[in-house]
């Protein structure tokens, strides 16, 4: 009986460990199609979670289990322990909608701490508008949440990335914003984020990203 058990555990497929990855809103739509692809190719199993960058930097400051973390912005990377990081994408802010100084209601990311909003803020600093259109600003959970309000007719404009909305108006002098992708310290799948990690750098998915507008390396 022994032995026959021992032959059924070894003829069962061995599970690979899931590979846990927190990305920015921004990159839904992106990362959820080379998932699949990557899913297809390798067998392995990619957990998305998406958010605002500063709060999965938060939920991972706290003990959140993720393995490979993509940020819309370095700061919010600076904020956890890691053991390979490199810069990833680039995109560009661009406006929804009105003109800015013609509309009411202007929806940004939390500009405080959401990597699109705190662009925006610099945008609008540097060009001297901030004072201008501060009482007008509606801030929001996420880039995501932003297009959402004007698409809903709860705002005038918004100031999103280009890859949310490639119809919108691209702001030329806008910031440099750069995507660092990073397998965190502790995290559980070390090898397997190291090799999905290096899937999102191959050329397969660059040209998926190219297609929703993201500028790779």
């Amino acid at each position: 009986m022994r032995t026959f058990l021992l032959i059924l555990l070894l003829a069962l497929p061995i599970q690979a460990a899931e590979v846990r990855v927190s990305a920015a809103a921004s990159l839904t739509d992106a990362v959820t199609e080379i998932a699949a692809r990557y899913e297809k190719k390798s067998g392995e199993t990619i957990v998305l979670n998406f958010g605002a960058s500063s709060t999965l930097a938060t939920q991972i400051v706290n003990g959140a289990p993720v393995d490979l973390f993509i940020s819309a912005d370095e700061a919010q990377m600076n904020r956890v322990p890691t053991i390979v990081r490199v810069p990833l994408l680039s995109n560009r802010l661009a406006i929804v909608g009105m003109a800015l100084l013609v509309a009411q209601r202007i929806a940004i990311a939390n500009p405080e701490a959401v990597p699109a909003g705190v662009y925006a803020k610099q945008w609008l600093q540097k060009r001297g508008l901030w004072s201008v259109v501060e009482s007008k600003l509606i801030p929001c959970e996420n880039v995501r949440a932003a297009l959402a309000a004007v698409e809903a007719g709860n705002a005038d404009s918004a100031i999103v990335y280009i890859t949310d909305f490639p119809r919108g108006q691209v702001i030329p002098d806008g910031p440099r914003i750069i995507y660092p992708a990073a397998v965190l310290r502790g995290a559980e799948n070390v090898k397997g984020a190291r090799r999905f990690l290096d899937f999102l750098r191959s050329r397969d998915a660059g040209a998926i990203f190219r297609r929703y507008g993201f500028l790779t390396k």
